[in-house]
């Protein structure tokens, strides 16, 4: 109790949460064995590290830093916006679609509100969209670049657990196709209430094929990603690392604007990136240790089957748990505690480890987006300046309706494994 109760109170000082998370861990080893287990510290933060498929992160995040400096983000939207922009909410619809096209590239939902949150909602509002709700539509769009593949957080969940990170990948593909179908649907059925700007000519054949041609080279990426990855020919880590080579190549000898003072910028943002998350990684695999050491994982799951031995009851519970928690942390350091402690339960009521896994990624995808901490939330207040609270009350009809495909993942195992299956996963 006294590891917990030391990580939320250096939280709520405004310690960064990787540091809080290590100095619980320490509270942890003196609490087992006094001074004698301080010794262990390192390792176990070393072991956490040292994984091998963690390679990938930095790699996905260097190519999709050079993709945005292409300009591949506009050539996108163009895309987007002539295949749906014909509809009452043209640039609503539009956002929604770019955020699948933009999944492929960073696979970080921070990312994609941060380039929308600059080009997609000033766009909306200079068409008559209310900020909050550009906002908001940008925010529900954002949770697509994580469950798409590729995405950091199924690297994580797959090197710490021992699953496929492959499999996940296949399993991430159509919740995130139906994500944004979802939500078209729902702008499309609040459209009149919320005054959307009336529908523009629908783009004729060779204007679509002028833009497809234009945008080519950015949608190559993706194929050669989850082409190399679902195709067996290379690893995630090898895709990512063909990833960046095929994005520098584009951005030095195809349209010539990256320099070398650009490189060493975008390294720099990289390393932040990484080093945020790898802090995070490696303080919170001390507290996963406490955690196992203590018997915590069979405590809980001993908790939970005394509530019901019912499959989808413990399902629920456990998607409650995650998207309440997933409100007030940073979703990393969720994974990386809650999966070890969680996850013996999924296997005890049948569940598939992919399934169970893609259940972990979209819960704590959605949280990205509720408030008070959603890290979604905070990326576009800061580019829009819309206030925080504004945008969240523009929220809850996306949030919702995500929140419903994420159930109807979790409890029909068929629909979730209907990809990986097909390519041989599960």
């Amino acid at each position: 109790m006294i590891v917990a109760l030391a990580f939320v109170a250096f939280v709520v000082l405004g310690l960064p949460i990787g540091f809080a998370l290590g100095v619980a861990g320490v509270i942890g080893l003196f609490q087992i064995g006094g001074e004698n287990f301080f010794a262990l510290g390192p390792g176990k933060m070393f072991n956490g590290l040292n994984i091998f498929p963690f390679l990938a992160m930095p790699f996905f995040i260097l190519a999709g830093e050079i993709m945005n400096h292409t300009g591949i983000t506009n050539r996108l939207v163009s895309l987007a916006q002539v295949l749906v922009g014909h509809f009452r909410g043209g640039l609503a619809h539009t956002n929604m679609l770019a955020s699948v096209f933009f999944a492929g590239l960073t696979g970080a939902a921070t990312a994609d509100a941060a380039a929308f949150g600059k080009t997609l909602v000033p766009a909306m509002v200079k068409e008559g969209y209310d900020r909050d709700y550009a906002c908001a539509v940008t925010a529900a769009g954002s949770i697509i670049g994580p469950t798409i593949p590729p995405s950091g957080l199924m690297v994580v969940y797959g090197s710490l657990m021992g699953v496929s990170i492959g499999g996940l990948f296949a399993a991430g593909i159509l919740p995130g196709l139906i994500i944004c179908a979802v939500c078209m649907g729902v702008i499309a059925i609040g459209a009149r209430a919320n005054n959307l700007p009336q529908a523009e000519e629908r783009a004729r054949l060779p204007q679509i094929w002028a833009t497809f041609k234009h945008s080519i080279l950015a949608l190559i990426m993706p194929v050669i990603i989850l082409g190399g990855i679902l195709g067996g020919i290379v690893t995630p880590t090898e895709a990512a690392a063909i990833a960046v080579g095929y994005a520098l190549f584009i951005g030095v000898f195809v349209y010539r604007k990256i320099g070398v003072n650009d490189l060493i910028q975008m390294l720099i943002r990289t390393a932040r990136v990484t080093g945020v998350i790898f802090v995070i990684i490696a303080f919170a695999s001390i507290v996963g240790w406490w955690l196992s050491f203590n018997q915590i994982p069979q405590m809980v799951a001993t908790q939970i089957l005394s509530v019901s031995d019912n499959r989808y009851v413990i399902i629920a519970l456990i998607i409650g748990l995650l998207l309440a928690i997933g409100m007030v942390m940073d979703i990393t350091a969720i994974l990386i505690i809650l999966a070890p402690v969680l996850v013996p339960l999924t296997a005890s009521i049948g569940l598939e480890p992919i399934h169970a896994g893609i259940i972990f990624v979209l819960a704590l995808n959605i949280s990205l987006m509720t408030p008070p901490v959603g890290a979604c939330l905070f990326v576009l207040s800061s580019v829009t300046g819309e206030p925080l609270e504004r945008i969240a009350a523009k929220l809850w009809p996306f949030l919702l309706a995500e929140i419903l495909v994420l159930f109807v993942f979790a409890f029909f195992e068929d629909l979730a494994l209907f990809v990986p299956r097909l390519l041989g996963f599960a």
